[in-house]
């Protein structure tokens, strides 16, 4: 049987490692520990049975180690690089989709806007305590019928007075039934503009959306606002239009590009392995020429997609990342993932589809990873704006 450290030892074959430095390694392996302890020998249950074993108790493990809002600098958050949050991300859905989408929407959506957007009072309000995972955030963007076209968005906020009345609805929003804040976008006679909605103000619902085949380890929720009145400073003061919702997907969407190829990872881990121990026609299927075609391709996607992102990593580091690189990479990374996976499967044969196995798991989060965050004809649309000149969106 393969152990742990040799396989790593070989899935390293085109020297990734070497493009990291020692802190980056010891972050990338912290994180990968905690994942191994707190999150893989539970997630396969989460997943079949659709909802985290006490998701409140492991936000609050993965703010202890300063995995929430990670890249953010100031009010108790680790201030780390962008290369240190897509390793950590890359870890954590190695494990499992939904766990990343939850530190995802909690540091890259929820905090960022406020960090961003949000009053110095907002950011004292909430950022400490979403740091360390005591407070949980969600961020309210999508609706029914609003998904690639949020400039169309209906939920809209009205002054009446001093305050602000928010109505509408938000929908496949991460994190919604156990959030203590959301950020809430609506159409206002002043632009789209955003508010930090404390989720216990009257008329603020959140009920749990069910029946999902995918990201099942994560809480998917509906978000209701009926009359939801807010004081005047619960809106953020300087930013108007898509500007503010749009430079936050931006950021979450740099976790994708990392988080993707953790997925990947996982899969084609189980690949080698399985194709080492199954033996037909007298030996290991690893043996056959076919199967090592299959492993050799997914290898090779898996280490462009590393190399693409951590090329990102470093010019977000260096502050010259443009979003239709961002584009670029969550485009590649996701659907190289998807394949990955899909591939993966078809070695295991039918335990590809069992839980016993990470892979179907994999598989079907990805679906959900493909969409959202901006769907595959976006980011081609955006890739092809870059490089024509010409928007093709209407």
């Amino acid at each position: 049987m393969t152990s742990v450290a040799s396989l790593h030892d070989r899935l390293d074959l085109a020297g990734l490692d070497d493009l990291l430095s020692e802190e980056e390694r010891a972050i990338r392996d912290a994180v990968r520990e905690l994942c191994a302890r707190r999150i893989d020998p539970f997630v396969a249950d989460w997943f079949e049975r659709g909802e985290i074993d006490d998701p409140r108790g492991l936000t609050r493990e993965l703010g202890a180690m300063g995995l929430l809002g990670m890249h953010l600098t100031g009010y108790g958050c680790a201030g780390m690089s962008a290369v240190d949050y897509g390793l950590a991300c890359l870890e954590l859905e190695a494990s499992d989709s939904g766990v990343r989408s939850l530190v995802s929407v909690q540091g890259s959506l929820a905090m960022y806007a406020i960090w961003r957007w949000g009053t110095e009072e907002q950011k004292i309000e909430w950022l400490p305590r979403m740091a360390t995972g005591e407070a949980i955030g969600c961020f309210g963007l999508t609706e029914p019928d609003h998904g690639s076209d949020p400039g169309n968005m209906r939920t809209n906020a009205r002054r009446d007075g001093d305050d602000w009345v928010l109505n509408g609805a938000k929908m496949w929003i991460t994190n919604g039934a156990i959030a203590d804040v959301a950020v809430v976008w609506a159409q206002t006679d002043e632009g789209i503009r955003g508010f930090a909605v404390p989720t216990d103000t009257p008329g603020f619902s959140a009920p749990v959306i069910k029946h999902k085949m995918s990201l099942r380890a994560s809480v998917t929720s509906e978000l209701v606002l009926d009359n939801v009145r807010l004081p005047g400073d619960a809106v953020f003061p300087d930013v108007r239009g898509l500007k503010g919702p749009l430079s936050c997907l931006n950021e979450a969407r740099f976790g994708i590009v990392w988080g993707s190829l953790g997925a990947a990872r996982s899969a084609l881990e189980s690949a080698i392995t399985y194709a080492e121990q199954r033996e037909q026609f007298g030996r290991p299927i690893g043996g056959f020429q076919l199967t090592q075609q299959k492993l050799a391709e997914m290898y090779l996607e898996y280490s462009k997609g590393f190399l693409l992102a951590h090329h990102l990593g470093r010019r977000k580091d260096a502050h010259t990342l443009r979003p239709e690189q961002v584009s670029l990479g969550k485009l590649n990374n996701v659907r190289a993932a998807l394949d990955i996976c899909r591939t993966a499967r078809t070695i295991l044969g039918a335990n590809g589809i069992s839980l016993e196995f990470p892979v179907i798991r994999h598989m079907n989060n990805l679906e959900s990873v493909l969409t959202y965050e901006g769907t595959v004809e976006m980011h081609t649309l955006v890739i092809g704006q870059a490089l024509t000149g010409l928007p093709a969106f209407r």
